[in-house]
């Protein structure tokens, strides 16, 4: 009953919205702000400025009078995205999906799995929500979703256990761009599901004051029309009411001639969260205080970075710190105190140079270096409190860099050739010891290093200005040098001593992709795009020999694991402009050799000789391969349905389902459910007020041990409003404030995808304000 009223809702709307486009013909519309992307493609384009002293009049609306820009200057940069405007993407080969600095800002996330949660098909990992959450793509997690950070991996241990956080934080985060297919093979193989890119100012490329095109200018107006010093200052805040959360950050940027300069610091702190009842599914007389217990967070963080600008490019670097301190909620993190202190260290540098030259448009740099390292605390004896202390050490010592040429169009007869090829290399030093050293199990695996060199190319074809293609590729080595014990053939004790054996592996991966943007009138854009990826084992699917808690599991890796590929193919419909905008995609999948952690049955303690106890705490888990099946499709939609006062009211919805299978008809574990939500908002240059449903069906396609999740509804209202000014001196030139709700229908939510989903219950109803200051 209630899946088919949501269902009649949403057909009513978009049969409302069809009715009511005819109208919108007749009538002038506000042209929407263009979308910018800088992730997905190595191809960049920049539009030229045409040599005409006047520019032809821009129409706004019925009621605004015509503005002339001159051409003597560059024109007015490309505005943000409208608040609450979807921002559909149609000039990439795959599916992007964008999350603008002000949906960040009106969001209560604090990782960039839950800022991502509710996008159509992506989840987060909630393992610790609103401290661990990693992204999940279509099904895919850690060990095929790349996250990079101003075009550099995030670095940090997030890939090796669901327990340990993404070292990116939104308040620190201008923008979030999530690219699938293709695209990916920019950033290398272990990307195969996607890449989350996060960007920010932290390396400025442009003045802050200078007056820009709809292309990044760099230095040369930067020096010639920007009035010398110039400072911005930007302030975010907001408090909540279901953690006691509170946060904060501040950003500076300043310019001179040919310097830019940034500074920010963040810091936020919540109390245990709220949650509408006990969630222990299988205790439930255990005691309920009506909160998460053990589920406290704090971190905080800052940047120094800077630039020197000239003409035609730019050259910056930028250290970071961050920091955190969070609890792990759930039956054994709750009885032992467990919680992790993290830290981590990065200093980044990228540049770009556009010579003045026929061959070459731009060349390109990224590069940076990490250390991470976080210690897992708790009691070794849950009721002597002498025993607290560090229980797990993972570090991560990382180096990456990648340099990428973009030639100019080439006119091969038939079409307009764009090549851009990089390079790209990186090496990674990883140690996970335990709290008892000397012993041969301790911690998940031991000290171990792999290294990478890649190359790719970018060809990109354009037929016509409504037709182009892409053909793409990438090859690269990868050497990894670690040690695992040779373990019996049925992984259960046989009383054999069995010491550890080193092992030098390398791995040659190779990819290659296709793809197709036709536009079909009606601004109505087609993609279609297949493609070939090969991904090498990862160190702890090769080195694991230990105890896992984050996964209750004791994790045996493989060294003979072979290289995973995968053969996909996507197709898309999309339109973003107009009163109707939409996404469409359909993906299928077939994995060779598909990497999995493959449950025994078998239950084991701390060490492996432990392994077949039955009353063992830790399910065993061997690193396997089988061949699988991903399918599914994505839908988001969003309508201007009629006028109203000074804005417009309009109904928007999404739909979202993966499938996965082993080639046997077997379910692959801890695939997302199918959702189904819509909802209605009023915006206008100021207001935005938004209600939405999201509802996630029923998981009961399960495998290995995993439990079937029950579905739920989860109801959130916005509103918040929007102000720009004229400065006088340093004054505000810009203030945001809003108050949002979220799970006002305080529901019982349980991740399917989560370890913890049978323990751990996602926040109940809670009310955020937030203010957001520009200066």
């Amino acid at each position: 009953m209630f899946r088919s009223r949501i269902q009649a809702a949403l057909l009513c709307g978009v049969a409302l919205g069809i009715i009511a486009d005819a109208a919108h013909v007749a009538r002038a519309q506000q042209a929407l702000p263009e979308v910018t992307v800088d992730a997905p493609s190595p191809i960049a384009r920049r539009r030229p400025i045409k040599p005409k002293p006047i520019a032809p009049p821009v129409r706004r609306s019925a009621r605004a009078p015509a503005v002339v820009i001159p051409q003597t200057l560059p024109p007015a940069p490309v505005a943000e995205t409208q608040p609450g405007t979807l921002p559909i993407v149609t000039d990439q080969f795959a599916t992007v999906t964008v999350v603008t600095s002000d949906e960040i800002r009106r969001s209560a996330a604090s990782t960039l799995g839950d800022l991502l949660n509710n996008k159509p098909g992506i989840t987060g990992s909630s393992f610790a929500p609103g401290a661990s959450s990693r992204p999940i793509i279509r099904g895919l997690d850690s060990n095929r979703v790349g996250i990079a950070e101003n075009g550099i991996g995030s670095g940090g241990a997030s890939d090796l256990g669901e327990d340990h956080f993404v070292p990116i934080d939104p308040l620190a985060t201008s923008q979030v761009e999530v690219v699938r297919g293709p695209a990916t093979l920019r950033y290398g193989s272990q990307s195969i599901g996607g890449v989350v890119s996060a960007t920010n100012n932290r390396i400025p490329e442009v003045s802050p004051c200078a007056v820009t095109a709809p292309f990044r200018t760099f230095g040369q107006f930067a020096a010639s029309n920007t009035p010398l010093p110039c400072v911005t200052f930007e302030s975010r805040g907001s408090i909540d009411t279901v953690n006691n959360g509170r946060d904060g950050g501040v950003l500076l940027d300043a310019g001179t001639s040919n310097f830019a300069l940034h500074a920010d610091g963040y810091a936020r702190k919540t109390d245990d969260y709220r949650i509408p009842k006990n969630p222990y599914v299988f205790d439930p007389a255990r005691p309920f205080t009506g909160k998460q217990l053990n589920s406290a967070t704090q971190s905080e963080g800052g940047s120094v970075g800077g630039s020197y600008l000239f003409t035609g490019g730019f050259i910056g670097a930028a250290v970071s710190q961050t920091n955190s301190l969070y609890r792990i909620p759930g039956s054994e993190g709750e009885t032992s105190g467990t919680r992790i202190d993290a830290k981590q260290t990065k200093l980044t540098t990228k540049g770009e140079y556009r010579p003045d030259a026929a061959a070459v448009e731009a060349v390109r740099f990224w590069a940076g270096a990490t250390d991470y390292k976080h210690n897992e605390l708790g009691r070794a004896d849950p009721l002597d409190f002498s025993t607290d202390g560090v229980r797990q050490t993972f570090t991560n010592r990382e180096q990456e860099g990648r340099v990428e040429v973009q030639f100019a169009p080439l006119n091969v007869r038939f079409a307009a050739l764009t090549t851009a090829i990089g390079v790209q290399a990186g090496h990674q030093e990883l140690n996970a010891p335990g709290d008892t050293p000397g012993e041969q199990f301790n911690g998940l695996f031991d000290r171990n290093r792999n290294s990478r060199v890649a190359g790719y190319i970018f060809n990109e074809f354009k037929f016509s200005d409504s037709t182009k293609a892409q053909i793409a590729g990438r090859i690269e080595t990868v050497s990894l040098h670690g040690s695992t014990p040779d373990f019996p053939a049925d992984f259960l004790p046989d009383g054999i001593d069995r010491p550890n054996v080193a092992r030098n592996l390398s791995f040659t991966p190779k990819s290659a992709s296709a793809g197709l943007i036709q536009d079909l009138g009606w601004d109505l854009v087609a993609s279609l795009t297949g493609q070939y990826v090969e991904r090498a084992p990862k160190p702890a699917e090769l080195f694991s020999r230990g105890p896992h808690d984050a996964t209750s599991t004791f994790d045996i890796g493989n060294p003979n694991l072979k290289i995973e590929s995968a053969q996909s193919i996507e197709a898309g419909l999309r339109r973003a402009k107009g009163p109707l905008r939409f996404e469409l995609t359909g993906y299928y999948t077939r994995f060779n050799g598909f990497i999995f952690r493959n449950l025994t049955g078998v239950n084991c303690d701390e060490t492996f000789a432990s392994c077949g106890n039955p009353a063992g705490e830790l399910n065993q888990a061997v690193y396997s391969q089988r061949n699988a099946i991903f399918r599914g499709g994505e839908f988001q939609f969003q309508y201007d349905v009629l006028p109203v006062w000074a804005g417009v009211f309009g109904v928007e919805g999404q739909y979202d389902i993966v499938r996965a299978t082993f080639t046997d008809g077997a379910n692959v574990p801890r695939i997302p459910p199918q959702r189904l939500g819509g909802g209605v908002y009023y915006r206008d240059s100021g207001w935005l007020a938004r209600v939405s449903l999201l509802h996630a069906f029923a998981q009961n396609n399960i495998g290995g041990i995993e439990t079937a999740t029950p579905g739920y509804n989860r109801l959130k209202a916005e509103i918040s409003f929007t102000q720009k000014l004229k400065p006088s001196g340093f004054g505000i030139s810009e203030f945001t404030v809003g108050v949002i709700g979220d799970n006002l229908l305080n529901d019982d939510i349980r991740n399917h995808v989560s370890f913890t989903k049978d323990e751990v219950l996602l926040p109940g109803i809670g009310v955020r304000a937030f203010a957001n200051v520009k200066f």
